[in-house]
C-alpha cells in the first residue's frame, strides 16, 4: 500500500483568480452525509493509509485539525517542498501524492496507484491529440523547429506548462523554468515507486532554495514533477478517460464539479478497466464483449475468483469427457463446453480486478489450471479418435502438448530475463537551468543512438506498423494466444475429427512459436 501525502498548501491550476476555501470548508450537500471535500478525500483513500501526511500553510492548518494522520504546517513555497522533501526521505513504501482539494472517483485513484510505473502522473491534454481509445497522440516536434517558452497558454480553463509525449512526461514549465511547446497540465495525483523517493527529496530540497524564482501560478505538483523530470526520473502519463477528476477552490465550483463527476458511469468504467487491453482477437471480439457482465452479476452475488476458476475447471474436464465419446453429438457438446470453460477462465480475471480480491493462490491455479485443461482435452480428443475409428493420433496429441510446453516455457523464461533488466537511464539536467532545450536534445540524441542498426529498424518499422488495425490483429493472432488456441479446439473439434484439430493446433501452434522465438531472438540481439 502507498504512503499518502496530501498538499493542502496549493489549489493548483484549477483555482480562479482570488482566494481559495480550504477543502474543509467546502460540503457536498449532494452526497449522503454531506461530507466535506478533504472528508471525503480521507474516505477515499483510508485503505491505502489510514495516517497519511497532509502538508498546509499555517493560515489553513486549523481546517485539517481533526483528520487522521500527521499534519505539516508551512508558510511558504519553501516549507512545502521541503516538507515533501522530508516525507519522501521517510518512505518505506510507494507514494501517492496529491492535492488536498481533490474531487476523484476511486476508480482513477486505484488504476493510478496499481500501476507498475516507477512514476505516474494524471495529466489534461488537448482533445483533438487523443485517439479513440484515449491514448496520447502528440507529434514530435524537432528540436531546431522548437522555441522554448514560458508555459502561458491555457486551455479549459487551465494553463499549459508541460509537454509529454506518447508515454511520459518530458519537459515541464513553471515561471522560472521554460518548456519548449507546452501541450499539457498536470493535473494533481503523482504516484511514485519507493525508489525513486531519493530523487523526488533532492529535487524538492534543490526547488525549495530557488522558491524565490516561481510565482504565485507555480503548483506544488508540477515543481515536484519537474523536479523529477530533470533528474532523470521517466515520469509516465495517464488521462481522465472515462473517470473524473478536478480540484477545487469554491463552493460554486464544488456544487457544479459534483454535478458533472455524476454524469460519469464510474462502475461501467470500473467494469471496462476490469477487461485485459493486451488480450488477442478472438477474447477480444467473442469473449470479453460480454464476459464482464458476468464478473460483474458474480461480484454482486458474493462469487470469487477461485469459485470461478474451480467452475472453468469443470467445464474443461466435461469437454474433456464429451470428446472421448468420439461421438458427433459429443464432439459437439465438447466444442461448446470447451468454449464455455474459456469464457469462464476470463471470468475470473475479470472478477478479481472488478472486485479487487487478489491472491496467490489464486493467480497459482489460474496458471496451472489453464494448462491443466488444454491437456486434459488432448487427452480426450485423443480417446475419442481411438474409440471413433479415426485411428491413432496420440503422436500428433504429444506434438502439439510439446510444442505449447516449449512455448509456455519461452514466455516465462524471457518475461523473468525482462524483469531483471536494469531500466535504462534518461539524461538530467540541472534545475539551474532555465531553458529545457538542451533536456530535449540529451533525449533526442538517445532516441537516435537506440534506433541505430539494421535490426532496431526493423524491429521499429514492426511495431509502427501495429497502427493499421488489420496489422495489429494479425499480429495478435499469429501467436496463437490461449483464446485461438481454445477457438480451434472447440470448431474444428465440433466440425472435423481429432486429427484435423490436432493438425490444426501443430501447423499454427508451430507458426507462432516460430514468430514468437525470432522476435525475441531480435530483442535480445538489439
Amino acid at each position: 500500500m502507498p504512503r499518502v501525502v496530501l498538499l493542502g498548501s496549493s489549489p493548483g491550476p484549477d483555482a480562479a483568480s482570488g482566494p481559495s476555501a480550504p477543502p474543509a470548508a467546502l460540503t457536498l450537500p449532494a452526497l449522503p452525509g454531506c461530507p466535506t471535500v478533504i472528508g471525503k478525500l480521507h474516505g477515499q483513500l483510508a485503505s491505502l493509509d489510514s495516517a497519511p501526511v497532509t502538508i498546509a500553510r499555517k493560515d489553513d492548518a486549523i481546517a485539517y485539525r481533526g483528520f487522521p494522520g500527521r499534519l505539516v504546517e508551512t508558510s511558504d513555497l519553501a516549507g512545502d517542498l521541503r516538507a515533501v522533501a522530508e516525507a519522501a526521505e521517510r518512505a518505506t513504501e510507494n507514494l501517492l501524492i496529491l492535492p488536498a482539494n481533490s474531487l476523484v472517483h476511486d476508480e482513477l485513484i486505484y488504476q493510478i496507484t496499481k500501476s507498475k510505473r516507477g512514476a505516474l502522473a494524471l495529466i489534461a491534454k488537448e482533445p483533438r491529440e487523443e485517439d479513440e481509445n484515449g491514448d496520447f497522440i502528440v507529434p514530435d516536434v524537432p528540436i531546431e523547429e522548437a522555441e522554448p517558452e514560458i508555459g502561458d497558454r491555457f486551455f479549459e480553463g487551465l494553463p499549459v506548462r508541460a509537454r509529454a509525449a506518447k508515454s511520459r512526461v518530458i519537459s515541464v514549465g513553471s515561471a522560472y523554468h521554460a518548456v519548449t511547446r507546452p501541450n499539457a497540465v498536470l493535473l494533481g495525483p503523482l504516484h511514485l515507486n519507493v525508489r525513486h523517493a531519493p530523487a523526488l527529496a533532492e529535487a524538492a530540497r534543490e526547488l525549495a532554495d530557488m522558491a524565490h524564482l516561481f510565482g504565485p501560478e507555480d503548483d506544488l505538483i508540477q515543481l515536484l514533477i519537474l523536479g523529477l523530470v530533470r533528474k532523470g526520473v521517466s515520469v509516465g502519463i495517464r488521462g481522465r478517460r472515462d473517470l473524473f477528476y478536478r480540484r477545487v477552490t469554491s463552493q460554486a465550483e464544488t456544487d457544479q464539479f459534483v454535478a458533472d463527476m455524476a454524469a460519469f458511469n464510474e462502475d461501467r468504467a470500473r467494469l471496462n478497466n476490469a477487461v485485459k487491453g493486451a488480450d488477442g482477437f478472438f477474447t477480444t471480439y467473442f469473449v470479453s464483449t460480454y464476459s464482464r457482465f458476468i464478473a460483474r452479476w458474480a461480484a454482486r452475488r458474493g462469487l470469487t475468483p477461485n469459485q470461478v476458476t474451480l467452475i472453468s475447471i469443470a467445464l474443461g474436464v466435461a469437454a474433456a469427457a464429451c470428446f472421448a465419446t468420439g461421438a458427433r453429438a459429443g464432439m459437439v457438446a465438447g466444442g461448446i463446453l470447451i468454449y464455455f470453460a474459456f469464457v469462464f477462465d476470463c471470468v475470473d480475471g475479470q472478477l478479481a480486478r472488478y472486485a479487487r480480491k487478489f491472491g496467490v493462490l489464486g493467480a497459482w491455479l489460474d496458471a496451472t489450471f489453464d494448462r491443466f485443461k488444454e491437456y486434459v482435452v488432448f487427452a480426450g480428443l485423443a480417446v475419442g479418435a481411438a474409440v471413433s475409428g479415426v485411428g491413432d493420433v496420440w503422436t500428433l496429441a504429444l506434438i502439439a502438448l510439446g510444442i505449447q510446453s516449449i512455448r509456455h516455457l519461452l514466455d516465462f523464461s524471457f518475461g523473468a530475463a525482462n524483469r531483471r533488466k536494469p531500466p535504462s537511464p534518461l539524461p538530467s539536467m540541472p534545475l539551474s537551468v532555465s531553458s529545457d532545450t538542451p533536456l530535449r536534445a540529451a533525449l533526442e540524441e538517445r532516441k537516435v543512438a537506440r534506433n541505430g542498426g539494421t535490426i532496431r529498424n526493423l524491429l521499429k518499422m514492426w511495431t509502427k506498423a501495429g497502427k493499421y488495425r488489420a496489422v495489429h490483429w494479425a499480429r495478435k493472432m499469429i501467436v496463437f494466444p490461449i483464446g485461438e488456441r481454445f477457438a480451434v479446439i472447440a470448431i474444428a473439434g465440433a466440425l472435423f475429427d481429432a486429427r484435423i484439430t490436432f493438425l490444426t493446433l501443430i501447423i499454427w501452434g508451430g507458426i507462432g512459436a516460430a514468430y514468437s522465438l525470432t522476435g525475441r531472438l531480435m530483442r535480445s540481439l538489439a
